[in-house]
């Protein structure tokens, strides 16, 4: 059976240069109709034109099917590289074309009562957008900053990995003498701190801060009870204390008045009625 000719089988040019050159598939039948070198050939320019295998394989007048099985015939390497690197190029010209009507528009028909009575050009605003920022997102991204992708979400998650790994390996490089010398240096590092801080301190400031610290030493040696001290706000009064005591009662002492009540008379001149909450408030 003879492939008949097919005038779809035609393409535009491709720039010399663009595409790799690449080995053609071998066959064992080497049929004029079949996958050709020849077609082959024409069909990853054509792929690269278009940016699709289904209009790729009408340009050469072969079927889908075919095309792919060719792809995953022995020896077709190379011819799987090349059609990458075609696709690489048809998804370039696919967005050059999108940028061109996103900026010139397309013509769209205007009808009128069933007829067609002229055209008008369109801008898609949206698409316009979405190949800025697909292009300048650096430029164009709301707030100048491009979220991540699917892609990048998952190189950052391998980031992530690695990095940990990277802090357990030198965690579990780090010795006990190595914590204790870096505590030590820490410590040593705070002394001179503390030093310098003194020695930038007037004379006054070194007697009252000198003054301070005998005070402090001296409440310590005294065995000091801020309880004990009327002058100090926690101080517990021993004659508070001893009525909480004998009251069975907590021993800090509630607020002043906290047990007084008013108690309003009623307006009506007859008997009061006790209730139980009025047990013990005569």
């Amino acid at each position: 059976m003879t492939r008949r000719t097919d005038p779809r089988e035609t393409r535009l040019p491709v720039p010399a240069g663009e595409l790799p050159a690449f080995t053609p598939v071998p066959r064992q039948t080497n049929r004029h109709d079949g996958w050709t070198d020849d077609r082959q050939r024409r069909f990853i320019e054509a792929l690269a034109d278009t940016g699709s295998v289904e209009a790729a394989c009408r340009a050469v007048n072969m079927s889908t099917v075919g095309a792919y099985h060719l792809r995953r015939q022995k020896g077709a390497e190379s011819f799987r590289k090349a059609w990458a690197a075609a696709l690489d190029l048809g998804v370039q010209r696919i967005e050059d074309v999108a940028m061109d009507r996103a900026l010139n528009g397309v013509e769209v028909p205007v009808y009128s009562y069933g007829k067609l009575i002229g055209s008008r050009t369109a801008y898609n605003d949206r698409l316009l957008m979405f190949m800025l920022r697909n292009r300048a997102s650096e430029r164009f991204t709301e707030g100048r900053a491009k979220g991540p992708d699917a892609v990048g979400k998952m190189e950052l998650e391998r980031k992530k990995k690695e990095w940990r790994a990277e802090w357990e390996a030198e965690r579990k490089q780090v010795s006990p003498d190595q914590i204790r010398a870096t505590l030590d240096r820490k410590v040593e590092e705070y002394r001179q701190k503390i030093i310098d801080r003194d020695r930038r301190e007037s004379p006054r400031v070194k007697a009252l801060r000198a003054e301070v610290e005998a005070a402090i030493e001296a409440d310590r040696a005294a065995g000091y009870d801020c309880t004990r001290d009327p002058e100090h706000e926690l101080y517990i009064d021993p004659a508070a204390e001893k009525h909480s005591e004998d009251k069975d009662e907590p021993t800090a002492l509630p607020p002043p008045g906290w047990c007084k009540r008013e108690v309003k008379e009623s307006e009506d001149t007859g008997p009061r009625v006790r209730t139980l909450k009025d047990e013990g408030w005569d």
